[in-house]
């Protein structure tokens, strides 16, 4: 659950310059503070709160859980939960796959998704401190419906729903995303798919930084997961605008 304290502020109601960029943290004694990291949230700082929703069996799948900000819980009795994004702690995303391409233990064309969950679940000791050099943590609640709800408010669609960086792409715009997907579980001489399709602007992610930077939302079940496990691939993005709109941005926009 989101913890009471924790505050997100949008810088853009500050300054013009900063719109589409948010912090996080909490008021202490009249200043905006660091909320605790991974670490030091995983080492107790928020223990005895009452805040968790579910326990899983593997930090590794939570960890995971983390990085897509929703998901499926399967529990004992065979029935499942559905838990989506709650809040961010504020911490800037690291993406752990870096530090196992500088230390060789992935190739880097080898990296994937599945690949860092091969070698974390091979050395789960070193595998928690590899977690914890990633200091965002994620805050969940409890879903209703099918799909998991974006940063747009609404529920996200398979296939169609793209989660960009808010500094530089408004939510709710339609897009044109021309690119290629290789599935993780596809074979090592198989080649890219072509995937031409017509997305909306509908959410956001820690990891999703830049003007063309995009994070397709592929849904639940098996394929779902090896379709993003394998989406790293290079492409085009279009925002599509009213020709009236379009003109004058572009009228607008200094020579």
């Amino acid at each position: 659950l989101r913890p009471p304290e924790l505050v997100t502020v949008d810088l853009g109601n500050f300054r013009s310059d900063l719109k589409g960029r948010r912090i996080a943290g909490e008021v202490k004694d009249g200043r905006l503070v660091p909320y605790p990291d991974r670490t030091e949230i995983e080492e107790g700082a928020l223990e005895g709160r009452e805040l968790e929703l579910v326990w899983v069996d593997s930090p590794i799948d939570a960890f995971f859980l983390h990085i897509q900000g929703s998901g499926v819980v399967e529990m004992d009795d065979g029935t499942s939960v559905r838990v989506g994004y709650a809040a961010q702690n504020g911490h800037p995303y690291y993406a752990i796959g870096r530090s196992l391409i500088k230390s060789g233990e992935i190739a880097a064309e080898k990296m994937s998704m599945q690949a860092i969950r091969d070698w974390m679940e091979a050395n789960p000791e070193k595998a928690a401190d590899l977690m914890r050099e990633n200091p965002s943590y994620v805050f969940f609640r409890l879903l209703d419906g099918s799909g998991p709800i974006g940063a747009e408010g609404i529920e996200l669609t398979p296939e169609r729903s793209l989660a960009v960086d808010r500094k530089w792409m408004p939510l709710g715009v339609p897009l044109w995303l021309s690119t290629t997907v290789t599935p993780q579980d596809a074979p090592a001489d198989a080649k890219p798919m072509l995937f031409q399709h017509l997305m909306m602007a509908q959410d956001t992610g820690g990891a999703i930084t830049g003007p063309v930077r995009g994070d397709v939302f592929w849904g639940h079940g098996d394929r779902a997961y090896h379709m993003a496990g394998g989406m790293k691939n290079e492409g085009e993005l279009w925002i599509l605008l009213p020709n009236a709109l379009a003109t004058r941005l572009i009228s607008d926009t200094p020579s």
